[in-house]
Protein backbone atom coordinates (compact mmCIF):
# COMPACT_ATOMS: atom_id res chain seq x y z
CA UNK A 1 0.00 0.00 0.00
CA UNK A 2 1.40 3.37 -0.99
CA UNK A 3 1.25 6.85 0.49
CA UNK A 4 -1.97 7.74 -1.36
CA UNK A 5 -3.88 4.92 0.34
CA UNK A 6 -2.69 5.99 3.80
CA UNK A 7 -3.30 9.68 3.02
CA UNK A 8 -6.89 8.97 1.97
CA UNK A 9 -7.49 6.94 5.13
CA UNK A 10 -6.04 9.81 7.15
CA UNK A 11 -8.41 12.26 5.44
CA UNK A 12 -11.38 9.94 6.04
CA UNK A 13 -10.60 9.60 9.75
CA UNK A 14 -9.90 13.34 10.07
CA UNK A 15 -13.31 14.05 8.56
CA UNK A 16 -14.94 11.66 11.01
CA UNK A 17 -12.96 13.25 13.84
CA UNK A 18 -14.31 16.73 13.12
CA UNK A 19 -17.95 15.67 13.22
CA UNK A 20 -17.53 13.42 16.28
CA UNK A 21 -15.55 16.11 18.11
CA UNK A 22 -18.17 18.78 17.39
CA UNK A 23 -20.77 16.64 19.15
CA UNK A 24 -18.31 15.80 21.93
CA UNK A 25 -17.44 19.42 22.81
CA UNK A 26 -21.02 20.68 22.93
CA UNK A 27 -21.42 20.39 26.72
CA UNK A 28 -17.85 20.43 28.06
CA UNK A 29 -14.87 22.77 28.34
CA UNK A 30 -12.93 22.44 25.08
CA UNK A 31 -9.61 21.97 26.94
CA UNK A 32 -11.06 19.07 28.96
CA UNK A 33 -12.44 17.57 25.75
CA UNK A 34 -8.99 17.80 24.17
CA UNK A 35 -7.41 16.16 27.22
CA UNK A 36 -9.87 13.25 27.08
CA UNK A 37 -9.29 12.77 23.36
CA UNK A 38 -5.53 12.96 23.84
CA UNK A 39 -5.64 10.32 26.59
CA UNK A 40 -7.50 7.95 24.27
CA UNK A 41 -4.94 8.61 21.53
CA UNK A 42 -2.08 8.09 24.00
CA UNK A 43 -3.32 4.67 25.12
CA UNK A 44 -4.27 3.63 21.57
CA UNK A 45 -0.99 4.62 19.93
CA UNK A 46 1.20 3.20 22.70
CA UNK A 47 -0.66 -0.09 22.33
CA UNK A 48 0.04 -0.13 18.59
CA UNK A 49 3.66 0.99 19.05
CA UNK A 50 4.39 -1.67 21.67
CA UNK A 51 2.75 -4.36 19.55
CA UNK A 52 4.75 -3.47 16.42
CA UNK A 53 8.12 -2.20 17.69
CA UNK A 54 10.94 -3.59 19.79
CA UNK A 55 10.85 -1.83 23.19
CA UNK A 56 14.61 -1.21 22.98
CA UNK A 57 14.05 0.91 19.85
CA UNK A 58 13.26 3.91 22.07
CA UNK A 59 16.77 3.79 23.50
CA UNK A 60 18.25 3.95 20.01
CA UNK A 61 16.64 7.27 19.09
CA UNK A 62 18.99 10.23 18.68
CA UNK A 63 18.64 13.46 20.67
CA UNK A 64 17.72 15.22 17.44
CA UNK A 65 14.88 12.73 16.85
CA UNK A 66 13.63 13.21 20.42
CA UNK A 67 13.80 17.00 20.10
CA UNK A 68 11.83 17.18 16.87
CA UNK A 69 9.25 14.60 17.96
CA UNK A 70 8.72 16.54 21.20
CA UNK A 71 8.39 19.83 19.30
CA UNK A 72 5.98 18.16 16.88
CA UNK A 73 3.97 16.86 19.82
CA UNK A 74 3.77 20.33 21.34
CA UNK A 75 2.63 21.79 18.01
CA UNK A 76 0.02 19.03 17.71
CA UNK A 77 -1.25 19.72 21.21
CA UNK A 78 -1.57 23.44 20.53
CA UNK A 79 -3.31 22.69 17.24
CA UNK A 80 -5.81 20.39 18.94
CA UNK A 81 -6.55 22.86 21.74
CA UNK A 82 -7.24 25.60 19.19
CA UNK A 83 -9.23 23.25 16.94
CA UNK A 84 -11.50 22.03 19.74
CA UNK A 85 -12.15 25.61 20.87
CA UNK A 86 -12.95 26.60 17.28
CA UNK A 87 -15.33 23.61 16.99
CA UNK A 88 -17.03 24.61 20.21
CA UNK A 89 -17.79 28.15 19.03
CA UNK A 90 -18.12 27.64 15.26
CA UNK A 91 -19.82 25.43 12.69
CA UNK A 92 -17.82 22.30 11.91
CA UNK A 93 -18.48 22.80 8.18
CA UNK A 94 -16.65 26.15 8.42
CA UNK A 95 -13.98 25.31 11.02
CA UNK A 96 -12.67 22.18 9.26
CA UNK A 97 -11.90 23.88 5.92
CA UNK A 98 -10.02 26.70 7.66
CA UNK A 99 -8.08 24.08 9.64
CA UNK A 100 -7.07 22.50 6.32
CA UNK A 101 -5.15 25.68 5.54
CA UNK A 102 -2.47 23.69 7.36
CA UNK A 103 -1.73 22.25 3.91
CA UNK A 104 -0.78 25.73 2.67
CA UNK A 105 1.42 26.24 5.74
CA UNK A 106 3.07 22.85 5.12
CA UNK A 107 3.91 23.85 1.54
CA UNK A 108 5.47 27.11 2.73
CA UNK A 109 7.33 25.53 5.68
CA UNK A 110 8.61 22.67 3.49
CA UNK A 111 10.05 25.19 1.06
CA UNK A 112 11.58 27.41 3.76
CA UNK A 113 12.95 24.82 6.18
CA UNK A 114 13.31 21.59 4.18
CA UNK A 115 14.29 23.33 0.93
CA UNK A 116 11.67 21.43 -1.05
CA UNK A 117 11.07 23.06 -4.42
CA UNK A 118 7.89 25.06 -4.99
CA UNK A 119 6.44 24.02 -8.32
CA UNK A 120 3.55 25.44 -10.30
CA UNK A 121 1.53 22.53 -8.94
CA UNK A 122 2.22 23.69 -5.37
CA UNK A 123 1.25 27.27 -6.18
CA UNK A 124 -1.97 26.30 -7.94
CA UNK A 125 -2.97 23.63 -5.43
CA UNK A 126 -2.15 25.83 -2.45
CA UNK A 127 -4.04 28.72 -4.02
CA UNK A 128 -7.09 26.54 -4.62
CA UNK A 129 -7.02 25.29 -1.01
CA UNK A 130 -6.76 28.87 0.21
CA UNK A 131 -9.61 29.97 -2.04
CA UNK A 132 -11.74 27.01 -0.99
CA UNK A 133 -11.19 27.72 2.71
CA UNK A 134 -12.14 31.38 2.20
CA UNK A 135 -15.29 30.47 0.26
CA UNK A 136 -16.39 27.87 2.84
CA UNK A 137 -15.63 30.10 5.82
CA UNK A 138 -17.32 33.17 4.32
CA UNK A 139 -20.48 34.12 6.15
Amino acid sequence: MNWIFWSLLSALFAGMTAVLAKVGVSDVNSNLATAIRTTVILVFTWGIALATTRPAAMLELSRRTWLFLILSGLATGLSWLCYFRALQVGDVSRVAPVDKLSVVFVIVFAALFLHEPLTLQHWVGGGLILAGAVVLAWQ
